[in-house]
């Protein structure tokens, strides 16, 4: 029903009808969210922070996160340090209203007691701070918007200046799109982005997390695409950052009792080939690994002879999304076709469920 074709008179009834057309669906889209059900919505939003900011952030004995939790009633951490690598990633799972106030106090606590730099250097406005979002490069437009509309829409909506960074980060599909702004205008363009992400949500599955331990990943070398690939000879790899590894527990590991394991040689670090062996770790969500692994193990089989690289699954998940974490390890060639299937099966997937009745 168009717009001209409710007068001002319209009667109740050409009211009720329209509502039962929307909430019909008759046009095969999802009805609009109400901001309600917008506030409610799950979500998990990571962001770039330095070492010092993440100092900021924890606080002395964990008390200003833990702060942060008890006021917004989300979960969140930021991960641990790695030795030569200033960058930390703050992650934050709950509904999007308890997110937006999170980053609203983040960037509040920061403004207070970390240096402000920005993506273009020393901020001049003493009211303001970045906050370096991670944002899956496959949701992008969705912020942006045809023509910047979108991105425009939401930086005259919360007063905040925003820059989306075109380049994906090393080993990930996540970009950088930093907001700068007072902690209450990141609060609210906070809560638009989460808008975005929410109404979006399909593109954000299968996204390789970035993880800052691949800069510093023993042999690592860089690629001609700027991203950066691992030796197979250091396998404790941190993980994404994607929530509940951000304990104090040490690591545990499986290992063999005895002087067995005491004896065992180090992996080998190249293929029978000659080439190097590399590994990548890929977060798949829970509802998606069924369709991954396939009947019997079927299709993970058949991805792992297509690929010729080893694919390893987390029996469990690794934090508190669901998400298991799928290890790659091979060639250079190998893990990129393994990718490849791995993506097109999840695409394959989302296609089909979409289509579902």
């Amino acid at each position: 029903m168009s717009a001209e074709g409710v007068q001002a008179g319209a009667s109740q009834d050409v009211g009720d009808v329209t509502e039962a057309f929307a909430k019909a669906n008759v046009n095969g889209d999802a009805p609009p969210k109400t901001e309600e059900e917008y506030a409610e919505a799950q979500l998990t939003l990571r962001a770039i922070v330095s070492s010092r900011e993440a100092g900021v952030i924890i606080g002395k004995a964990g008390q200003n996160v833990a702060d942060l939790r008890d006021k917004t009633g989300v979960r969140a951490g930021v991960s641990k340090v790695v030795q030569g690598v200033h960058d930390r990633v703050l992650t934050v799972t709950g509904a999007l209203d308890g997110i937006s106030q999170a980053y609203g106090i983040v960037a509040d606590g920061l403004l207070k007691g970390a240096p402000q730099m920005g993506m273009g250097g020393v901020v001049n406005n003493p009211n303001t701070h970045p906050v370096r979002l991670l944002i899956s490069h496959n949701q992008m437009g969705t912020i942006i918007g045809r023509q910047g509309l979108k991105i425009k829409q939401i930086q005259d909506a919360s007063d905040v200046r925003m820059v989306a960074q075109k380049e994906m980060l090393p080993q990930s599909t996540e970009r950088i799109v930093e907001v700068q702004g007072t902690p209450d205008g990141i609060q609210k363009a906070v809560w638009e982005i989460g808008k975005c992400l929410i109404d979006d949500e399909q593109r954000g599955y299968g996204t390789v997390l970035y993880n800052p331990a691949v800069r510093v990943q023993a042999g690592a070398r860089p690629l001609a695409n700027g991203g950066s690939t691992y030796s197979g000879r250091n396998r404790s790899f941190n993980r994404t950052g994607n929530g509940a590894d951000f304990n104090d527990a040490p690591p545990t590991y499986n290992r063999r009792s005895g002087s067995d394991a005491v004896n065992r040689p180090p992996p080998p670090t190249t293929t029978e080939d000659g080439e190097e062996i590399q590994t990548q770790n890929i977060s798949i969500p829970a509802d998606m690994v069924g369709c991954i692994i396939g009947r019997g193990g079927s299709k993970i089989s058949e991805i792992r002879k297509s690929s010729g690289a080893r694919i390893s699954i987390a029996k469990a998940p690794h934090d508190e999304s669901g998400e298991r974490m799928f290890t790659i390890t091979g060639s250079a060639g190998a893990n990129e076709k393994a990718l490849y299937l791995l993506y097109e099966n999840l695409e394959a997937e989302k296609m089909r469920r979409s289509q579902a009745p």
